[in-house]
């Protein structure tokens, strides 16, 4: 089972950062249609039958990636929004992958050395102060370069929950994977356990998943709203062993 808390220490980061006013948008699969868009060495991971691709869009804040002075600021705010899904290796540890990431700095492009599949893009995020309450309307809009890929959602955060074994298993991961250069990499991911809410979607267009080679869903989207975790730690990514 996936861990609610992270599964190991980031000693050394080279990314610090607060990712914050995070919506989990999760949309169920057929496996094999997810499969077939990954690379070899992964296996996509399912719950109750079926995998999960997510729509995930936030404000990355503070970021400050390693070697930065400690009296020079943080990069500033942006918003980010990524399309993932969940797979393990032969060896049982499990991840993300992304699909895509689309993000409104170019100073995150660096991640595609290491096979991050970054899109630069006008993106924004709207709301009410640095968080959103329950009955607050929360809105993300983006547009990748090219103007071809592109998203609008709207939600309205619900009460705070107590997190149910799915809850968990969407949205707490401690590792992404990539591909570069024929091996998979392996980035080491640690945080608080994200603070979630139940939401409802209000709006939503996008083409990031047909961008991707998905079509049709088996069925609706299980939605999920989070102030943020302010204490964000990625360690360099590495080969992974085989």
């Amino acid at each position: 089972m996936v861990a609610y808390g992270a599964e190991q220490r980031v000693r050394v980061a080279a990314v610090r950062a607060r990712w914050l006013r995070q919506t989990f948008v999760h949309w169920p699969f057929r496996p094999q249609a997810v499969q077939a868009l990954l690379p070899p060495g992964l296996a996509v991971d399912v719950y109750e039958g079926a995998a999960w691709v997510g729509l995930t869009p936030f404000v990355m804040a503070d970021v400050r990636p390693v070697g930065l002075p400690a009296g020079v600021p943080a990069l500033p705010s942006f918003a980010e929004t990524n399309l993932r899904t969940y797979v393990r290796r032969a060896d049982g540890r499990d991840g993300i992958w992304f699909l895509s990431i689309d993000v409104a700095s170019p100073v995150m492009l660096a991640a595609r050395a290491v096979g991050a599949p970054y899109h630069l893009g006008s993106l924004r995020v709207a709301g009410d102060g640095a968080g959103a309450g329950a009955g607050d309307t929360v809105s993300y809009a983006g547009r990748r370069l090219g103007g071809r890929v592109s998203y609008r959602l709207r939600v309205r955060p619900g009460e705070p929950l107590r997190p149910t074994e799915r809850d968990v298993w969407l949205t707490s991961r401690w590792r992404a994977y990539t591909r570069r250069l024929g091996r998979i990499w392996e980035t080491p991911v640690e945080h608080e356990p994200w603070p979630l809410a139940a939401a409802a979607v209000d709006g939503l267009e996008q083409t990031l998943t047909r961008a991707a080679g998905l079509h049709a869903p088996l069925g609706e989207p299980v939605v999920h709203f989070s102030p943020g975790v302010t204490h964000v730690r990625l360690g360099a990514s590495r080969p992974a062993s085989t």
